[in-house]
């Protein structure tokens, strides 16, 4: 059978058509706790923790290629087959798990627009069956593609090729709100809060493309320049990532150091504002 290619985004219904397809990973990046509790037939239970590497200040770096790699391998991953993550909280987590795969090499992958609630309100199966992992023997390793590291991005502060995107909240981006030595933001950045890019009435989806693109635009974040996205750890910027790979912007980059990096070294610049 050949292996279904659902689209960046897939809603709820358009997935539980083909569920069972040959080379689909279904992946819940929830709680084992809520995983337990019922969750889509057939995924495996990641968490969130073994895509970062939790060391302080930058906790959300990217752990090293081993670590990846038993992650990945542990849920049976390989290249040939077609990640679909989902979690519960408007798909940062989901996002990063995708955003990690494009960083070794593969670009597809899908986030459940909706998460777990969206598939719930769509009355669609339920289960509490914990599916059992054929481990791979995949190995990771990264290609830097869509990993923006500290020296990368301060390489192009005021490149006017490239723009970065702070899916932070205004508060933290103006610096009222501190979560590292210091307060503020990445020079010339702009601040696009990752919130309002969801729909809260319809289970957290990202809002209809000429929304997103209308406030991406009037920011100045247009396809034609390259797009770092950040914000504390690299987490609510996995999402911001995902939006502007679904809107085809062709250039997209994270940066997992994010705040938590950039607000602890005193040797690098900050805007406050």
């Amino acid at each position: 059978m050949r292996m279904p290619r659902f689209p960046l985004l897939v809603e709820p219904e358009v997935l539980s058509r083909a569920l069972d397809a040959n080379g689909t990973l279904l992946v819940d990046l929830r709680s084992p706790q809520q995983y337990r509790a019922g969750h889509l037939p057939g995924a495996r239970s990641l968490e969130y923790s073994r895509l970062v590497s939790g060391s302080k200040p930058a906790t959300g770096q990217v752990p090293d290629e081993e670590r990846l790699s038993d992650a990945l391998a542990g849920i049976g991953f390989a290249p040939d087959r077609h990640v679909v993550a989902y979690d519960d909280e408007g798909g940062g987590h989901a996002s990063r798990l995708l955003w990690t795969l494009h960083a070794l090499g593969h670009p597809g992958g899908s986030l459940l627009n909706g998460g777990f609630a969206g598939w719930v309100a769509a009355g669609l199966q339920i289960s509490e069956e914990i599916a059992e992992s054929q481990p791979s023997r995949y190995r990771a390793v990264l290609s830097g593609e869509a990993l923006a590291d500290v020296e990368y991005v301060r390489a192009r502060l005021g490149d006017g090729d490239t723009i970065l995107l702070d899916a932070r909240s205004p508060d933290e981006f103006s610096g009222r709100d501190r979560r590292a030595l210091r307060g503020g933001h990445i020079p010339g950045a702009v601040n696009l809060n990752w919130t309002e890019t969801m729909d809260e009435a319809r289970h957290r989806r990202l809002k209809p493309d000429p929304v997103l693109r209308a406030m991406l635009e009037a920011r100045g974040i247009t396809p034609d320049r390259e797009v770092i996205t950040y914000c504390q750890t690299h987490h609510r910027s996995s999402q911001s990532y995902v939006m502007l790979k679904s809107l085809d912007y062709p250039r997209v980059r994270g940066y997992p150091g994010s705040w938590s990096e950039w607000g602890n070294r005193e040797d690098l610049p900050v805007e406050v504002s």
